[in-house]
């Protein structure tokens, strides 16, 4: 890609601490919204440790959970170093559109190895925006969108906020259960813990 929109992207996000910024648009979810359990997960498109939860850990974690009703999973987006990998990788996903999100933000985490490995980030970005119907052009048109910008820099912003300061990050019910990969099992006690839904 293009170094102009990609730094664009990436300067916007970490401008998240200090920048006014609009409302953030709906992090994305899935599952139940009557669940009872609501796991929330912060994480980074250029984060090892997140690629290695979606990669080994997520597949099992919604079969279990998710697909069974049992929790409502949410996906807070956050930028980490480096911050044009995140930042293109989040933007891309948010339009390829609520149904495609997710297969989106997928299909990048399992290209990061060999993106850190090529350095080739419009690759990967292509390969992201291919699996869900986006070509090129459409890539750079929502590189370009200042709306699209801003919303990512208002969802950072929330993290920031919140006191998120790495990722992955985990919470269940509002309460934070961790940091860094966590197992499954790890998440089953998390889960049968099942603090009251913390109110927002």
């Amino acid at each position: 890609m293009p170094l102009a929109p990609l730094a664009l992207a990436a300067g916007l996000a970490l401008a998240a601490a200090t920048a006014a910024a609009p409302p953030a648009s709906p992090d994305m979810s899935l599952g139940s919204p009557k669940a009872k359990v609501v796991v929330e997960e912060y994480a980074s498109l250029s984060c090892s440790h997140c690629a290695a939860f979606n990669n080994e850990i997520f597949p099992a974690f919604k079969a279990k959970y998710i697909d069974t009703g049992k929790v409502r999973y949410v996906m807070h987006e956050f930028i980490t170093a480096p911050e044009q990998v995140a930042a293109a990788g989040w933007v891309t996903a948010r339009c390829a559109g609520p149904d495609k999100y997710f297969t989106a933000v997928d299909t990048f985490f399992r290209a990061q190895p060999e993106l850190y490995k090529s350095g080739d980030l419009k690759a990967a970005i292509l390969a992201e925006g291919g699996a869900v119907g986006l070509d090129e052009p459409k890539i750079m048109a929502c590189l370009n969108d200042p709306e699209q910008l801003a919303g990512l820099n208002a969802r950072v912003k929330a993290g920031i906020d919140r006191g998120v300061d790495s990722t992955p990050t985990f919470y269940v019910n509002g309460v934070k259960a961790g940091e860094g990969v966590m197992t499954l099992d790890q998440l089953d006690k998390a889960i049968a813990a099942k603090p009251a839904a913390k109110k927002k």
